[in-house]
């Protein structure tokens, strides 16, 4: 991914999975393109690698806690 946007969500009682949706639908809103990929902080799941409905969902320790940096894969 060239371009994405970086979201902030910290809310304890929310999932990742709702997260992301969340910031996925401000993002299709925003931009009018709809998100593929959402790379998180490793600390975020267990998992390496895993969907959140159509959005692919990846780890990387360069994106801080509790941010999501969310766009289209290209």
């Amino acid at each position: 991914m060239k371009y994405g946007m970086l979201w902030f969500d910290n809310d304890p009682k929310t999932d990742l999975p709702a997260k992301i949706t969340r910031a996925a639908a401000f993002y299709e809103r925003k931009y009018g393109i709809t998100p593929t990929l959402c790379i998180v902080n490793p600390t975020m799941t267990e998992k390496k690698k895993l969907l959140a409905g159509n959005i692919e969902v990846k780890t990387n320790p360069s994106i801080l806690p509790n941010h999501l940096w969310i766009g289209a894969d290209s």
